[in-house]
């Protein structure tokens, strides 16, 4: 067989099935050879973002890898702000990248770039392969480095001629399985002792711990009983919510808003977590969020066992069962009227069915509906972990395809929408259960407040240009249906409503544009 087919068997036999792609001339061999590896589902993405963002995505949801196949260096480069927030959320990810075949890179043709060196900034495990009978090796290493604790993304870069050329015979391949490392008894019982000391306490967790229930009731338990704070960081990858579920406090995105949560703490836990420091540094303000007398401890760094150090730490100090608190309490009422985000909020939080998946990027619109999202039912909550716009459809896409059983809700704001709209058409190209909520004030609001928080009193006209999005008003409703999806536009709580119940009724891809 040749390179090509020993790589996607070897990544098939290690557990890897889906793939987002799209590919160029020196992936064609790749291409062709999905025909006889039956285990591995491709799936084509309009830009190289969309395809790292679905990846991304995917991993999240099933705490495995996707591949991703990337044209060369300027795909690579398409697709780095989506891996940047996939690493910022220990996503793993496997890059196949083309390359020109090894002969033809003397001759510096027109793609010709550094892929290993635009790599190495997203990478964790960056690998060029030269014989295409050490391929099949190299994407098991690649399997290996995506799965190590907590999550990596490994690049693997693969010329031409190693994909057309003769692998000989394909190795025996064994499923990589990912083993966290466990949490000592005697830093278990150091955390003990700082819980049981004075002064006020708080725990602050990040990755599984958030995402696993399991991980957050015995986190509630251990908080209820030592009367500490428990947090989680502004951005984590997952997160677990709903009725039933123990109640955690989210980090405010504004550094000043995030330091009042923080004041008077003396002791911060962390787990899976660092501690907090603010998104941007501001003239005259503190970065570093904790008191500075507060002392930080830590239970579970994020490549460890995050359930095992927190119920060994329950059980240590006897925590009863059932004493954490819970969201309880039935949903808002359906709103109606005119509209608000706060209407907004009510109607996602009443109409969201059991298991959603909410992909969030709705930066000043989205406050509102998570809060209201408290009391909705069981549900998943994905985040902008690493601050690169552009996340939001292609998370949800890639989230979709991980779990085609639950619906997925993507809140995205006008302007970062625009950065991938591209994954619009995938939903409709695989029937993707999402339903994308575009919230339209037509201006990069986040920016405006962001401008007066840099100190400047007023903006000039110039500068008002560079955060409005009208002249034209963006049109998100003729962009999915140009793309293939079902679009409306809801300009009161009313059609919202409307609109918004009958996406969660039906199957497949709709969009709703929201004025505001």
């Amino acid at each position: 067989m040749n390179g090509a087919e020993s790589l996607l068997k070897t990544l098939e036999a290690g557990g890897v099935d889906t793939c987002f792609a799209n590919p160029g001339t020196s992936e064609m061999h790749l291409v062709e050879a999905f025909d006889r590896v039956a285990g591995i589902r491709p799936i084509l993405c309009l830009h190289e973002t969309v395809a790292s963002g679905a990846a991304d995505g995917y991993g999240r949801m099933k705490r495995k890898p996707a591949m991703t196949i990337l044209h060369l260096g300027p795909g690579l480069a398409n697709a780095s702000s989506n891996l940047h927030n996939a690493g910022k959320a220990n996503t793993p990810v496997i890059n196949i990248i083309g390359d020109h075949a090894t002969y033809h890179r003397k001759n510096n043709p027109p793609l010709q770039s550094d892929i290993e060196g635009l790599a190495k900034v997203f990478s964790h495990w960056v690998r060029t392969c030269e014989d295409p009978v050490e391929l099949a090796g190299l994407g098991r290493e690649a399997i290996g480095a995506a799965m190590t604790p907590p999550g990596r993304i490994a690049s693997l870069i693969v010329p031409a001629d190693v994909s057309w050329g003769d692998a000989g015979a394909l190795p025996e391949i064994d499923k990589i399985q990912s083993f966290e490392q466990s949490v000592g008894e005697r830093r278990i019982g150091e955390i003990a002792a700082v819980l049981k000391g004075g002064g006020r306490a708080a725990i602050l967790m990040n990755g599984r711990a958030v995402a696993d229930e399991k991980c957050l009731e015995a986190a509630g338990r251990i908080a209820a009983h030592c009367g500490a704070g428990l947090f989680t960081d502004t951005f984590s990858p997952r997160m677990a919510r709903g009725r039933g579920r123990a109640v955690i406090e989210r980090l405010p995105y504004l550094n000043d808003a995030a330091a009042a949560q923080l004041k008077g703490l003396t002791r911060l836990i962390l787990v899976g977590s660092k501690p907090p420091v603010s998104f941007f540094a501001y003239q005259g303000k503190p970065v570093l969020l904790a008191p500075e007398d507060c002392s930080i401890h830590i239970l579970s760094e994020p490549h460890e066992d995050p359930l095992g150090a927190l119920e060994g730490l329950a059980s240590l100090l006897n925590a009863p069962y059932g004493i954490e608190k819970v969201y309880e309490g039935k949903s808002p009422d359906l709103p109606s009227g005119e509209m608000s985000m706060e209407k907004v909020g009510a109607a996602i939080a009443a109409l969201m069915p059991v298991n959603a998946i909410v992909s969030d990027e709705s930066n000043t619109s989205g406050p509102h509906i998570f809060k209201a999202a408290e009391f909705a039912t069981a549900h998943d909550w994905l985040f902008l972990t690493g601050g690169s716009i552009g996340q939001c459809l292609p998370l949800g896409a890639g989230a979709s395809a991980a779990c085609p059983g639950c619906k997925v809700i993507c809140l995205e704001s006008d302007g970062s929408a625009m950065y991938s709209i591209q994954a619009l058409w995938t939903m409709a190209r695989e029937n993707l259960d999402v339903t994308t909520v575009i919230f339209s004030n037509r201006k990069y609001a986040i920016l405006n407040i962001e401008f007066m928080r840099m100190g400047f009193k007023s903006q000039g006209k110039k500068a008002k240009e560079l955060f409005d999005l009208s002249r034209p008003d963006l049109d998100f409703v003729s962009l999915a249906r140009g793309m293939g999806v079902t679009g409306a536009r809801a300009s009161t709580a009313s059609e919202f409503v409307d609109l918004f119940g009958n996406a969660m009724e039906k199957r497949g891809p709709d969009l709703i544009e929201v004025i505001l």
